[in-house]
């Protein structure tokens, strides 16, 4: 406590403000086990950059902690660019403070000598990505924290190629902030350098957004849509972008659709949790539409509920999104003509079925570890292969490489076009999935998300990813325990062989158990929340459509099944 306390108190010094030494002065006085929390440890970076609660201290998102981050990062851009003019680019989303933060990142970084181009309203994450290339920029940051709680804010880093930053530079900044002290942050602004923009990244962003999710699909007329924005940023993007795509038949929750950062009609503005498209399901039973859509905050994500075969709205879990978005953009590139360097990405916690089905079409198949920065390395690290799309069980996905993270925008549009398309030829997204099921095998996913916050709930949950290991079960559901893959050690050991193979993946805290019949469970501790999760990914063979419902009650029972089994 001496260390926690030392550290508090070196935020009384005259270089704080009056209100952020006032409000320490009062939790070293009422409440030791607040200051505690906010000044044991420093705000890290995870798989979406840094995100924490809002408030004073060096474990919270406040101007001095965002502010040490951008003196770093300028530093660092002065270091890897010693003789271009650096430019920046950011971004904010509707949370408390967003534009008050960004406002403060770009101030620090005009106090450094950068040119910063801020959007001069919240804007969606896949336009900040795509507006640092379009700008011809050395990096951007966007100000978000995603579908986190309203109390949450945080900070993402984009580099020049438009994706987010990978190792080892994300480790390199990182050391360059933390060999800072918070007296070392520039605050004298030179508003010379700072440049409010707008319009002409939205007309841009839009026209690419169209020109890649838009395949002239029939029946757009005949196609109702209920769209939900969650009360975040893709109001200023998808709404729009389905005119310019000729969808004129969109009905959207004006409750939800008031850029709010308390977040007033949901419990979780996160499209993963079906209460949060409620409201939009309920307005698509009223008035017969197809489909719903809902995105979060910062629109990177993406819930998709259409009609089941007894012609009820089924949320649809990240996975079947993926799956059919990708069939179908493979689809029309092999009418076009495969050329043989295509490929499509998704991450080692998703379905395997994506594996499946590029090895038959032929395409290559990369898999990366969770968090969209990777699949955004990939095309970075490999300009002579063509990226079609991809994504990953969390929602998220990417259509093309012209953003360079997931993107809810586009998303949402080509999710119309398969729907609308399939509707017109007498199918339906959900039959067209059915179908897919048939063709490549029959995939079916749960995710467990358990939370453990603080102190304590950091340590129950290495806990029991050290137990997951140390102790592999045997078998599940009667299938004997095959491969334990160890992305810490890097190694994938047979367990029944003694075989061991190298996993050629950045290493993570991540451990997946393999049976014999192809069922994983994957375990990995969250990097943005204080959560530890479990992936269960089963499979079955569907001889045809009519079959589905039979297998898919079976594969739900063996899911719960697992789910038991494991105490999870």
């Amino acid at each position: 406590m001496d260390s926690i306390m030392a550290t508090a108190q070196s935020w009384l010094t005259d270089f704080f403000d009056d209100r952020t030494k006032g409000e320490i002065l009062n939790l070293i006085k009422n409440d030791p086990e607040e200051l505690k929390e906010r000044f044991y440890k420093n705000l890290e970076f995870g798989t979406g950059g840094m995100r924490g609660v809002m408030g004073v201290g060096t474990n919270r998102i406040n101007k001095y902690t965002l502010g040490k981050n951008t003196q770093g990062l300028s530093n660092y851009l002065k270091k890897s660019y010693t003789d271009s003019e650096i430019k920046v680019v950011i971004a904010y989303d509707c949370r408390h403070n967003s534009k008050t933060l960004a406002r403060t990142v770009a101030e620090v970084f005009s106090a450094n000598g950068v040119h910063v181009y801020l959007f001069s309203d919240l804007r969606t994450t896949p336009e900040l990505s795509f507006a640092v290339r379009y700008l011809g920029c050395h990096a951007g940051i966007v100000l978000t924290a995603s579908h986190n709680p309203p109390e949450y804010n945080g900070y993402k880093v984009y580099w020049a190629d438009g994706g987010q930053i990978v190792p080892p530079q994300d480790g390199e900044i990182i050391a360059e902030i933390d060999s800072l002290s918070f007296e070392d942050i520039k605050f004298e602004t030179n508003e010379n350098l700072i440049h409010l923009i707008d319009e002409e990244v939205d007309e841009a962003f839009f026209t690419a957004s169209v020109n890649n999710g838009n395949f002239d699909a029939k029946g757009k007329d005949d196609f109702k849509i209920v769209f939900t924005s969650l009360h975040g940023t893709s109001i200023t993007a998808i709404p729009e972008v389905l005119k310019r795509a000729g969808y004129n038949n969109v009905t959207i929750i004006e409750e939800q659709a008031k850029p709010n950062g308390d977040f007033p009609t949901v419990v979780s503005p996160n499209p993963e949790e079906p209460e949060a498209l409620e409201m939009a399901i309920k307005k698509a039973e009223e008035i017969g539409a197809d489909m719903v859509v809902g995105t979060d905050p910062d629109s990177d994500r993406l819930g998709i509920a259409v009609r089941n075969l007894e012609g009820k709205m089924e949320l649809l879990n990240g996975n079947q999104t993926m799956v059919l978005m990708t069939k179908f953009l493979l689809d029309k590139h092999k009418e076009q003509g495969f050329k043989g360097n295509e490929f499509v990405a998704s991450t080692i916690v998703s379905t395997p079925m994506m594996g499946q089905m590029a090895k038959a079409y032929g395409v290559e198949f990369k898999i990366a570890l969770t968090g969209f920065k990777w699949i955004g390395k990939m095309i970075k690290d490999f300009p002579n292969s063509k990226f079609i799309g991809g994504g990953e069980e969390s929602f998220g996905y990417m259509v093309g490489d012209f953003v360079r993270d997931k993107d809810a925008v586009t998303s949402t549009l080509l999710a119309c076009e398969i729907a609308a398309n399939a509707k017109a030829n007498g199918s339906s997204f959900y039959k067209d999935l059915i179908d897919a099921y048939v063709q490549f095998g029959f995939y079916k996913e749960k995710l467990i998300s358990l939370t453990k916050k603080g102190i304590s709930g950091a340590e129950e949950i290495k806990q029991m990813l050290k137990d997951f290991k140390e102790n592999p079960v045997e078998s599940v559901q009667g299938s004997k325990l095959l491969w334990i893959e160890d992305y810490n050690t890097s190694i994938a050991k047979n367990v029944q062989t003694g075989e061991e193979k190298a996993i050629d993946i950045p290493k993570s805290n991540v451990l997946i158990y393999e049976t014999e019949d192809g069922t994983r469970i994957a375990a990995r501790p969250s990097g943005t929340e204080p959560k530890v999760k479990f992936y269960i990914s089963t499979n079955a063979k569907l001889a045809n459509a009519a079959d589905y419902k039979s297998v898919n009650s079976q594969l739900d029972a063996k899911l719960d099944g697992i789910q038991s089994e494991l105490n999870l």
